[in-house]
């Protein structure tokens, strides 16, 4: 964990062998109301450009970061531990999706006519999205570049400047990020970056002049970002924690279920908030499932695979879940308690683990899977839909009708069939989870709305004699008049 230091700096470490990757500066409130002050004045000037200019900008950041793919991956690899492989995967992401924003925001947010229907006949409406102005972003330590822009180039590209506060434990990675905008928008500070630790978010979440907050992370600090808004009644989303189901249904291929399990629950250490962490199988198949999975999860390799617990207090977690999982009856069919080795965490595969255990409930955030029997697919999405999270989710199945059911019936924000967290990459799809897991979303023409304010403007083309409604000055005939129009165009029952 990084600490403060006297000279008011932290450090950011290597977890896999400690060493210092880079020192930053503790920015405290002071610090986060300057950065937040010039960001007020970068906005004005940043809408003022309009779609075109924006996005032409935007596309020329995109070709910075994509110049710098390797510098940013193996920062990420640095300070998360993950390997290079998986950093460079979610830059690329990053990259597509800052693409998208920037050539779709004219679409989703310009002025558009809407239709005014019959007792509006004499108005033109038009619809538009605006600027919010300054959106504060507190950014995640598991996915410190796809997460993150998944809301600053969604803001950006809605014509806001963003103030971002990363993880204390990728602040070097957030600080990149805006090193290379500068390249892009040299000319005002639209893009800024504050380091610190809980104070530091705390002060950008509660600064009058923040006009929305984009938060990921845990649902116990949304709760507390959340008050720090509430001071000002500024907006907030909020992309918080999972508990993820794979349903396997009986005609599936076990083999793709399977390593779609595997590299759901594993990959990235299992430090990925739409990660599998729950797998309900049609009893009919479930040994060979579990073969197939076992199979897999015995050839993967904490440390070459995945790297080590980017947080070292979450390995008391998963200890605490694998050990309360074990206690309860479950069987360990791979890894055990012994797997829970600081930093790292061997692969983990639980088998009859009680539904009410906190491996089952609660968000482990590590290589652990739990791995259930069930008789009917019914059974499987009642007890994947009794957890308080519900972000996102995969069905495995032969049959799309069937499997297209049980997504919209999973109570999650998002669903992947035949394929593992597959909406994540998908730029047009909003990405956000309902109960404990947040509210809002990111991504997509709905992530574009998010950072933008709706206008509706009416506009009066000509008077109607006769239908003056708005003014003292009506009679009882007018008022006649409209109660017939209204009789002859709503008044007529369907059977």
């Amino acid at each position: 964990m990084s600490t403060a230091t006297e000279q008011r700096t932290f450090d950011s470490l290597n977890p896999a062998s400690g060493v210092v990757v880079g020192t930053h500066p503790l920015h405290d409130a002071e610090a986060v109301g300057a950065a937040v002050e010039s960001a007020g004045e970068a906005a004005r000037w940043w809408a003022g450009l309009g779609f075109e200019r924006r996005k032409r900008r935007l596309l020329d950041y995109k070709a910075v970061l994509t110049q710098n793919l390797t510098r940013i991956a193996t920062l990420v690899h640095e300070e998360t531990g993950k390997p290079i492989g998986d950093a460079t995967l979610e830059t690329v992401l990053a990259i597509t999706h800052l693409d998208w924003a920037a050539r779709n925001a004219r679409k989703v947010l310009g002025p558009r006519r809407v239709s005014t229907g019959m007792i509006g006949l004499n108005l033109a409406a038009t619809l538009e999205y605006l600027p919010l102005g300054v959106v504060g972003v507190i950014g995640p330590w598991n996915y410190p570049v796809f997460t993150p822009m998944g809301s600053i180039a969604y803001a950006l590209a809605a014509g806001n400047a963003v103030v971002f506060k990363p993880s204390e434990l990728t602040p070097g990675v957030g600080a990149l990020l805006a090193e290379l905008f500068t390249q892009s928008v040299p000319e005002r500070k639209v893009f800024q970056v504050v380091t610190g630790l809980g104070e530091t978010g705390a002060a950008l979440a509660g600064h009058p002049g923040v006009r929305k907050v984009a938060f990921t992370g845990s649902t116990a600090t949304a709760k507390r970002v959340m008050a720090a808004c509430a001071a000002n009644l500024t907006p907030l989303v909020a992309e918080c924690g999972g508990k993820d189901a794979l349903i396997v249904d009986a005609d599936a291929d076990l083999g793709a279920a399977a390593d779609a399990a595997i590299w759901g629950a594993m990959s990235n250490s299992g430090q990925t908030c739409v990660g599998v962490e729950r797998v309900y199988v049609v009893e009919r198949v479930y040994d060979d499932f579990l073969r197939e999975l076992t199979e897999r999860a015995t050839a993967v390799r904490s440390g070459e695979d995945y790297g080590p617990i980017t947080m070292p207090a979450q390995t008391d977690v998963i200890r605490r879940h694998v050990d309360d999982a074990l206690a309860k009856g479950g069987k360990a069919v791979v890894g055990g308690a012994e797997s829970v080795r600081p930093p790292y965490v061997d692969p983990v595969v639980l088998t009859d683990v009680p539904e009410d255990s906190s491996a089952v409930r609660e968000e482990t955030f590590g290589p652990t899977i739990t791995v259930r029997k069930v008789a009917t697919l019914e059974e499987a999405l009642e007890k994947s839909n009794a957890v308080s999270y519900g972000l996102g989710g995969t069905i495995f199945s032969g049959n799309t009708r069937r499997a297209m059911e049980l997504a919209r019936a999973m109570l999650t924000g998002m669903t992947a069939i035949n394929s593992v967290i597959s909406f994540a990459g998908v730029p047009s799809l909003p990405f956000g989870g309902v109960g404990e897991s947040g509210f809002g979303r990111i991504h997509g023409a709905d992530g574009l709305r998010e950072f933008a304010r709706p206008k509706a403007i009416s506009r009066q083309r000509f008077a109607i004699p006769g239908m003056n409604l708005t003014s003292f000055s009506r009679t009882p005939a007018d008022m006649e008049r409209l109660v017939k129009l209204v009789t002859f165009l709503h008044g007529r029952r369907k059977s």
